[in-house]
């Protein structure tokens, strides 16, 4: 097993630090683990006590450079997250999919949203292939009801993104 650490500095707009992105090459494909870092700013926090749902949506592609053309992607995989308040019982409502885990408290369900382990992106064919991975985190506030996307507008609050961009070794 191959294990490629991504050290490049990451491009965030708020405090979004990403702790931790690995990329893991076996015999079955190419996955990576991700943590990524951050506490919710008061208006995000606000509204999500009021009721709004949050959508926050982790992304990776496997890329293979071309010299006469855009990189080609090779595989592509994204998850979506829904976090939302519940007031009636005071729980935190996670959901990933079909799947859905109550949390006591607003840090508990940021930890369950801020990392995946193992997650895999290819299959073997395509990480023999890959020459870099293109990984993004941001919370996805297209998913906002539309009052609320109108007054958000370029509040920087409400833009918590990473993205990151790490070369391959070689396979072998």
């Amino acid at each position: 097993m191959l294990r490629a650490t991504g050290l490049m500095p990451a491009r965030a707009a708020a405090p979004v630090e990403l702790a931790r992105l690995e990329v893991l090459r076996t015999e079955q494909g190419l996955a990576i683990d991700f943590d990524a870092r951050f506490e919710l700013p008061a208006g995000v926090e606000d509204a999500l006590l009021k009721g709004v749902a949050l959508h926050f949506v982790a992304e990776a592609e496997l890329l293979r450079s071309r010299w006469y053309w855009r990189d080609k992607r090779l595989a592509q995989a994204r998850r979506t997250w829904r976090l939302a308040y519940q007031p009636l019982t005071l729980n935190y409502r996670v959901s990933l999919g079909g799947l859905s885990q109550t949390y006591a408290t607003l840090n508990e369900a940021l930890r369950a949203i801020q990392r995946l382990s193992p997650w895999r992106i290819g299959d073997a064919d395509d990480a023999q292939e890959a020459d870099s991975l293109e990984f993004r985190y941001w919370l996805d506030v297209d998913q906002l009801p539309r009052p609320l996307l109108i007054s958000v507008g370029n509040q920087p609050e409400w833009s918590l993104r990473i993205e990151r961009t790490i070369l391959l070794p070689p396979a072998r």
